[in-house]
């Protein structure tokens, strides 16, 4: 856990602890505090669990759980990302058809679903898990961007029967829709950094080709192909070769 995530989970527990009855104020200024958190620089992982773990502080439910759809499966399926509560086997590779559950059906129908008791529900099929747990009701709401995109779900359960107000639906719903857009945020920045680094990669491989034309009278495609060699051959990364030949032609011309 980095030193930013760590301190951004202290600012929010400080006001959560501030925090009395569920007021309509407390709510606002905890949903500023998530707000600011969450669209701090901080790495998807670390960002998925911040906000599990200051939604269910803040909202004093027993689990919060994070979903994301997953676009790249054909048909695309939703996966559990984070959550405070569950152990980490739990967690592992659990994803579910958009068809499927409750947190399918909130995906799929865009809007909030409320749930007084999970175990007489019969949308909601984890109810051994449920039980283990002691969970009784549920609120599940979609992650939706501006253009009224779902990109995942965020649920929370209670340990007691509970009638979620609408001050709550709309406090989660504020936080997923905000947890979205920092998602989004994030995974574009991810790419750019990827793309920013295939752009640096291909510029060593050319200025690492050209030393090699020059020095040892190769053509363009043997040049690459002996970069390719040298990085089969010695098990490293084809920028690492590339380096290496700069750094030598560097070292040579001192």
């Amino acid at each position: 856990m980095s030193r930013g995530f760590k301190r951004l989970i202290l600012g929010c527990m400080n006001v959560v602890e501030e925090i009395g009855p569920p007021i309509y104020d407390q709510y606002i200024k905890a949903l500023m505090e998530i707000s600011r958190a969450i669209t701090s620089d901080l790495f998807l992982e670390d960002l998925l669990k911040l906000i599990v773990m200051v939604t269910a502080k803040v909202t004093g439910v027993e689990i919060c759980s994070l979903w994301l759809i997953d676009d790249n499966e054909n048909p695309p399926k939703i996966r559990l990302k984070a959550t405070q509560a569950f152990a980490p086997e739990y967690v592992k590779d659990r994803s579910l058809d958009l068809n499927e559950g409750v947190v399918g059906y909130v995906a799929t129908h865009k809007k909030p679903l409320l749930i007084k008791n999970v175990l007489r529900n019969r949308k909601f099929k984890e109810k051994e898990m449920a039980r283990k747990l002691g969970l009784v009701s549920m609120a599940g709401v979609p992650l939706k961007l501006k253009d009224d995109k779902v990109i995942g779900v965020l649920n929370c359960f209670t340990a007691k029967p509970h009638d979620f107000s609408d001050t709550e639906i709309n406090l989660l719903t504020a936080v997923a829709n905000q947890a979205a857009v920092a998602i989004l945020n994030t995974e574009l920045m991810v790419k750019t950094r990827v793309i920013q680094e295939e752009l640096e990669i291909r510029k060593m491989v050319e200025r690492a080709k050209e030393i090699l034309m020059q020095r040892r009278r190769m053509k363009g495609d043997e040049a690459y192909r002996w970069i390719q060699k040298q990085s089969m051959d010695t098990r490293k990364p084809i920028r690492q070769v590339a380096e290496a030949i700069l750094l030598s032609e560097e070292l040579y011309h001192k």
